[in-house]
């Protein structure tokens, strides 16, 4: 059993910065394939990024790609979320979640375990 609990979300202006973590509890933690999706109103859930447990492997859904990074720390059983030159657009509710089998993750189907979200709001 895996629990996710968000944090680091918040309200900055267009171009800034914010960095979320995912704590997660549960020893196979490490052996997960984690990730970040988002759902602004109105809008289904989407894919924002993932990594595999070692790090060796990551992917970014197009409209962050050089502006967000994943990593992981397994030692801590965190992962990361940097967000940078933050838009309106990038304004959702952004949930971790967590899989063993990578292409579940990376579509975004039959996830094993996901965080309760936190709110990310940028103003322009």
């Amino acid at each position: 059993q895996v629990q996710l609990v968000e944090s680091g979300g918040g309200s900055v202006q267009a171009g800034g910065s914010l960095r979320l973590s995912c704590a997660a509890s549960g020893r196979a933690f490490g052996s997960y394939v984690t990730g970040w999706f988002r759902q602004a109103p109105g809008k289904e859930r989407e894919f924002v990024t993932a990594i595999t447990w070692n790090s060796r492997l990551t992917d970014y859904a197009d409209s962050v790609k050089c502006r967000f990074t994943i990593s992981r720390d397994n030692a801590k059983n965190t992962v990361y979320l940097q967000m940078n030159s933050l838009k309106a657009e990038d304004t959702a509710v952004y949930y971790c979640a967590a899989d063993p089998v990578w292409s579940d993750l990376r579509i975004g189907v039959a996830i094993d375990y996901w965080g309760q979200g936190t709110q990310v709001t940028v103003s322009s």
